[in-house]
């Protein structure tokens, strides 16, 4: 019975805390330092296309929906980590499409690469 009272009286912040997927946690934590994909995909937005990786925004896009997938199905479901890998694939999907794009309307695109 005493425990059913301080669930009760447990502030937003303690509860927050003390939450399976709190900042206690790997679940946490992961999420958070992995935006730094994130910010590196929305930097890339400013490189040219053919200085992209077909290979590197591949592997980005599919761990992206692989791990969406994942941190559904894990308990505690971990939102933190649905967000974070929805914006590594949707990235990684829109820089496979300027990948595509560019290859489509340059198609000599192989010679103008760098050996």
């Amino acid at each position: 019975m005493a425990q059913a009272s301080t669930a009760v009286t447990q502030s937003a912040f303690a509860k927050f805390l003390n939450h399976p997927a709190g900042p206690k946690t790997v679940f946490f934590w992961a999420p958070m330092f992995k935006w730094g994909l994130v910010i590196a995909g929305l930097n890339d937005l400013s490189r040219p296309a053919e200085k992209l990786s077909l290979f590197q925004q591949t592997s980005l896009a599919a761990t992206g929906l692989i791990w969406c997938r994942y941190s559904m199905v894990i308990i505690p479901k971990n939102y933190a980590l649905l967000s974070v890998n929805m914006f590594v694939a949707a990235t990684g999907c829109y820089q496979l499409y300027r990948i595509f794009d560019y290859r489509q309307k340059n198609p000599d695109w192989e010679a103008k690469v760098p050996k």
